[in-house]
């Protein structure tokens, strides 16, 4: 049974594998929830609750967490009910029909009913607690921590760059951002020819702990997904958005 995101919060703290990192402040929650917004959504409101094409799964919130209809599952971790749960322990009032599975079952339900209540409210409280969806974001990635560790060759090196990174605003940004773009690089459904391209493999490829590095990193990291993909895949179609977004990363640290 898929967990909630604070049982895993609560095993990675007992696990003892303390992550020495400032916390953020609500103004700067605020502004890493506009940036994967726009990174997400376009920073559109209609782009808060979507489906997109050829996907089995709803995309809800500034991150596009995953909302599967009941009985439905797929290769990805579904993540939108953790956040609902995170919500109803931090006291907000949430409608009842988010408690359970998402209510359309298909892309071309959700297309039909997309100018109806249940769309408009869902876009209204996602716009309206956006600090929650990245404080959500930003325990996810503290949570990956123990599990990029037991992956790592060199665990020591790479908990030095993670905890590097996240001891600002800009770092944990870079951190927060990727591991809800491209995953944590853990399955191993996820390679091209043996090659990942999640956290871990750009933390791997990391020399220093710095936004700059760290977008060096990710950038030859993707680079590298292009050009072990299939060629039936296309994947070179989407490689300068993903290259930009990665760009972006170094600008953070002057933001």
């Amino acid at each position: 049974m898929h967990r909630a995101l604070f049982i895993l919060f609560f095993q990675w703290i007992c696990s003892g594998l303390t992550l020495s990192a400032r916390d953020f402040s609500s103004v700067e929650l605020r502004a890493a929830a506009r940036q994967i917004w726009q990174n997400e959504c376009g920073g559109t409101v209609e782009g808060l609750v979507s489906w997109n094409a050829g996907e089995d799964f709803a995309s809800v919130g500034i991150g596009h967490f995953i909302w599967y209809a009941e009985g439905r599952r797929g290769p990805f971790a579904e993540s939108f009910p953790d956040l609902v749960r995170l919500m109803q322990r931090e006291g907000l009032q949430v409608p009842s029909w988010l408690k359970g599975p998402c209510p359309w079952s298909s892309r071309q339900e959700f297309l039909a009913q997309q100018k109806g209540a249940q769309v408009r409210q869902l876009r209204d409280l996602l716009q309206r607690e956006q600090s929650i969806q990245a404080r959500f974001l930003w325990l996810r990635m503290q949570g990956a921590l123990p599990k990029l560790l037991a992956q790592a060759r060199d665990p020591k090196a790479l908990r030095a760059r993670f905890e590097g990174l996240a001891e600002s605003a800009a770092g944990a940004f870079c951190l927060m951002d990727y591991v809800n773009f491209k995953g944590e690089g853990l399955a191993a459904g996820e390679r091209y020819q043996g090659q990942g391209w999640g956290l871990l493999q750009v933390l791997e490829a990391m020399q220093e702990s710095s936004p700059a590095e760290f977008a060096r990193a990710a950038e030859a990291v993707l680079r590298r997904r292009v050009a072990l993909a299939p060629a039936a895949r296309g994947e070179k179609r989407w490689l300068q958005g993903w290259v930009n977004r990665c760009r972006r990363y170094a600008a953070q640290v002057n933001s």
